[in-house]
């Protein structure tokens, strides 16, 4: 089985080939193919490869399957002894993508 340490954002994660991903928006159309080069870690059943800080030569194929958003999150402000409360919420707006292969040179 492939595994791959990918850098989305700003983000490190852990993607095996067939995984779902869910990371911050990223800019794209659902259903379009994206391509993350940024590979910290690479490994296979029979050797690992450990970039400082990347990999050269290995990516990982995806494709978005979904822009939404999260659920909410609320949250609230409370004033003491004045009966003041103030309620807020927030939407993050997120991708949904599938890893398809994990490719080396």
């Amino acid at each position: 089985m492939k595994t791959a340490v990918i850098k989305v954002l700003g983000k490190q994660y852990v993607v095996h080939e067939g995984d779902k991903l869910t990371v911050d928006h990223m800019q794209g159309e659902e259903g379009s193919k994206v391509e993350f080069v940024e590979v910290l870690l690479s490994a296979t059943d029979e050797d690992v490869q450990i970039g400082m800080p990347l990999v050269e030569g290995v990516k990982v194929e995806a494709e978005i399957v979904l822009q939404g958003r999260h659920k909410k999150v609320t949250g609230v402000k409370m004033k003491a002894k004045k009966r003041n409360m103030h309620y807020f919420g927030h939407k993050q707006h997120m991708t949904v993508v599938q890893i398809g292969k994990i490719t080396a040179k």
